[in-house]
């Protein structure tokens, strides 16, 4: 055969359309495999911020919303629980709270933005049980001025989540990044992370 005929222009149209099929065939292949990199929706949005709206929060009560699978907490608490906090620092492990589990912003002795308002994660830093809010004065033991109990071994924190010296959590209540979008809404897992 001759040079005189083969088809240059045909050839090279096929050889470009081979390599144009190959290439989205190649890309086809790949897709499902780049796209279990990423989470799935269910996992994004276990990790998606949380909005709360504390407008009909009672001064002394508590709510309760989940966010990455655990509970986080909202206390509103009173001008009464507030003028107790200082008189416990004698009897808390991390009275100024200065171990890095929470944001700069609650690095002060009510461990929240606005002093009326406790944002917690509802979760006791010994081994991850879920402590009771019993703000009743009295109502674990005769010298008890209201917080968290943890049933489970004993851990007690006071009404701004700091631990008692003596129990088996190490550690204050954890406090997670959130901030106010306007007086009455929260967003958690926004905001300062851990300081």
């Amino acid at each position: 055969m001759s040079d005189d005929k083969i088809d240059t222009s045909r050839r090279r149209f096929l050889t470009a359309a081979t390599t144009v099929i190959g290439g989205v065939g190649v890309a086809f292949a790949a897709a499902p495999f780049i796209s279990s990199w990423f989470p799935s929706a269910k996992a994004q949005a276990m990790g998606a911020p949380v909005k709360i709206d504390i407008s009909k929060l009672e001064p002394g009560a508590q709510m309760t919303v989940e966010w990455r699978g655990q509970p986080v907490w909202v206390i509103h608490r009173t001008k009464a629980m507030l003028d107790k906090l200082p008189q416990l620092d004698s009897e808390l492990r991390d009275p100024k709270s200065e171990q890095d589990q929470q944001p700069a912003y609650a690095h002060n002795e009510y461990r929240s933005i606005k002093p009326e308002y406790l944002v917690l994660i509802g979760i006791c830093t010994h081994l991850g049980c879920v402590p009771m809010y019993r703000p009743e004065v009295g109502s674990v033991e005769p010298s008890w001025q209201g917080g968290f109990f943890c049933p489970c071994h004993g851990s007690r924190f006071d009404l701004a989540g700091r631990v008692f010296k003596g129990v088996p959590a190490p550690l204050n209540l954890v406090v997670p990044p959130y901030e106010y979008i306007s007086d009455n809404v929260i967003v958690v897992g926004v905001g300062q992370k851990a300081a």
